[in-house]
């Protein structure tokens, strides 16, 4: 057996048995809310599933499979906007600038890839609105928002698919790497905020976020790459904690992006917000966030990318 099989054999009875402590958990403090800590398990067996048939198979499976999960967190995201018929275009033109997107990165386009949202979309995407005579009114919120949606949930989670295509002997295990960093700094913070966090980030848009949780996933995620980067990475020592820094104060500042956005976006929606707790915006918020910032510093640093 090699030592991809061996790594994911390794990370598949870890899994398992994180499931179990979260359920035993879940049992014996039913007072406590852990429904953010059970999507990121979620999130974690779904990821770990499509990498490993990836990695065994073919990574067009990951970049389907990527492409999908860009399409359900972008469609959730508008839905969380009060939008009239007139936005309705931007968003058909949104989706359609999907799969153009993870086009590019089957070619391997990287400079179109990289332009292709932020340049040409973000040019682009006003002209039906304004070709349409549908009026001056809220023009600004509908272009501006939709655009934030496409470069969060298209562009930033794309990079996860690139991986593999830059890199066909590292990608996988990078992904596998800062996927499993990612939402293991998510639910630390959950965790230890949830029983010492006393200084809130932002108490009015997530009560789970707080200083205390933010020190120690740092410090936690930090040792964890440490342990784990001879494994997964081509890194060096130095450039293995470097990554678990990164993961972890990127994870931060995505989960606090996306917890205000959803704050002003659902503001006096209760039963919409009941409904899209258990969000897909709630599973990939940290990565929109990592994933551009771990792959933009390894192809700056790294030949292999």
């Amino acid at each position: 057996m090699n030592s991809t099989l061996w790594t994911q054999l390794v990370i598949f009875s870890s899994l398992l048995a994180i499931s179990l402590l979260v359920l035993i958990m879940k049992r014996t403090q039913p007072s406590k809310d852990f429904s953010s800590l059970s999507i990121r398990v979620k999130t974690w067996w779904g990821m770990f599933l499509i990498f490993m048939f990836a990695t065994l198979f073919n990574p067009v499976v990951s970049l389907l499979s990527l492409m999908i999960l860009c399409f359900f967190a972008l469609k959730e995201y508008y839905s969380m906007m009060k939008t009239r018929k007139v936005d309705r275009r931007a968003f058909l033109w949104a989706y359609l600038s999907i799969p153009i997107q993870f086009y590019w990165i089957y070619i391997e386009w990287y400079g179109m890839f990289i332009v292709f949202i932020p340049i040409y979309v973000f040019l682009f995407l006003p002209l039906p609105r304004i070709l349409g005579n549908k009026g001056t009114v809220g023009f600004l919120r509908s272009v501006s928002s939709t655009q934030w949606g496409l470069m969060l949930m298209v562009f930033g989670l794309s990079h996860l698919a690139y991986f593999q295509f830059a890199s066909p002997v590292y990608g996988a295990n990078l992904v596998l790497f800062l996927v499993l960093l990612t939402q293991l700094n998510d639910a630390v913070h959950f965790l230890i905020s949830l029983y010492l966090g006393k200084k809130k980030v932002i108490p009015t848009a997530n009560p789970h976020i707080s200083w205390e949780g933010f020190v120690g996933a740092t410090i936690i995620t930090t040792t964890v790459a440490y342990l784990i980067f001879p494994y997964l990475t081509p890194f060096d020592v130095t450039f293995g904690i470097i990554s678990g820094l990164l993961i972890a104060f990127g994870g931060f500042f995505g989960a606090l992006t996306i917890s205000v956005l959803k704050r002003d976006l659902l503001l006096g929606e209760t039963t919409k917000a009941t409904t899209l707790k258990e969000s897909y915006l709630s599973r990939v918020d940290s990565l929109t966030y990592t994933a551009p910032l771990f792959f933009h510093v390894i192809r700056y640093f790294f030949d292999f990318m």
